[in-house]
């Protein structure tokens, strides 16, 4: 309307306008306000399509995200393999969520409800095999860069594959596994009866359009974790993330975005002298002293706060060197 008042405005915020400007309106403040309607309006849509994922129970779709080709193929096998209750391999680059795979393969599969069990290779002797496989029963038994397995649980593995009823096996890898079959550092039985039943992850540098909806995602966890409101993210720095080589695919990708959540924003060249590990126990200890913060030094509160039980903060705390009473007001 040319003409308008402070009620009009109220009113036709209310019934849905994003926003009201003033006559005579200065054409860069127009093009703010359309940017921000824009962003807003996709962020409406995006929730609405997760809503929708949620509401239709697909596991794959809530978990697994990306829009690119790569990412509908990996879903695709996901649910495949998950109705086909068959043991599998999950395959992938490290960082790439072999792990978050494998769970999602158990939760898309008629055995969602039973236990499942996650274990690393390298520590799974025959008897914590064993009773992993019973504490599994009926559900799912994963375990972690198979390729460590020692050489007596591996033959173990490929005798139940030819068993009774038990816990469904899965087996991850961030190395070439025929490979390690063909040196005869992995049974070749365990491997070859597995191997048809393959889900590969693929990097992140093969489905580069999938860094904006991931990186978004990642920033918004991190922020609803620490209680902050999510940093506008400049279309620069996307286009600088989207061109980088990531080979600590959605693991490195993660940590970005919890340290731009977090207001830790880095210069490139010094990220890429850290370690994963060092990347890590930066935000971690960040996210500890927020939560002290907000808790205003009340240890409990903050570990609550969380979801951490408390010897495990209180751990952490001790790692970190952070003092609790130095959060507590004067």
């Amino acid at each position: 309307m040319g003409e308008a008042d402070i009620p009009m405005a109220v009113q036709a915020i209310s019934q849905g306008a994003f926003d009201f400007l003033e006559k005579p309106c200065a054409p860069k403040e127009l093009l703010l306000v359309l940017d921000r309607a824009l962003r807003t309006r996709a962020l409406v849509l995006e929730n609405r399509a997760l809503r929708a994922q949620v509401e239709r129970g697909d596991p794959a779709a809530r978990m697994l995200f990306g829009i690119s080709a790569a990412a509908d193929g990996l879903r695709a096998q996901v649910r495949r393999i998950a109705q086909a209750q068959s043991d599998a391999l999950v395959i992938g680059p490290p960082g790439s969520g072999i792990s978050k795979v494998a769970e999602v393969i158990h939760l898309c599969a008629p055995r969602s409800k039973a236990p499942f069990i996650k274990r690393a290779a390298r520590d799974l002797g025959p008897a914590e095999v064993q009773a992993a496989m019973e504490a599994g029963q009926h559900g799912s038994l994963f375990v972690d860069e198979a390729a460590h397995l020692p050489h007596e649980t591996q033959m173990i593995l490929a005798e139940w594959l030819e068993g009774a009823p038990r816990a469904r096996l899965l087996l991850g890898a961030s190395v070439d596994l025929e490979a390690e079959a063909a040196a005869g550092r992995l049974h070749s039985d365990l491997y070859y009866r597995l191997a048809s039943m393959t889900v590969r992850i693929p990097a992140l540098e093969e489905r580069r359009e999938d860094i904006p909806v991931l990186f978004r995602r990642y920033v918004a966890q991190a922020c609803e974790q620490a209680g902050l409101e999510p940093p506008d993210i400049r279309p620069e720095m996307m286009s600088e993330l989207m061109g980088r080589d990531w080979p600590g695919n959605a693991r490195a990708l993660m940590s970005e975005a919890m340290r731009f959540a977090l207001g830790l924003e880095t210069p490139v060249e010094t990220v890429a002298e850290l370690g994963l590990a060092e990347q890590m126990a930066q935000v971690e200890k960040s996210l500890l002293e927020q939560a002290l913060r907000r808790a205003h030094g009340r240890a409990a509160a903050a570990a609550e706060a969380l979801k951490l039980p408390r010897k495990t903060f209180y751990d952490k705390l001790v790692r970190h060197g952070i003092r609790a009473e130095a959060f507590r007001p004067q």
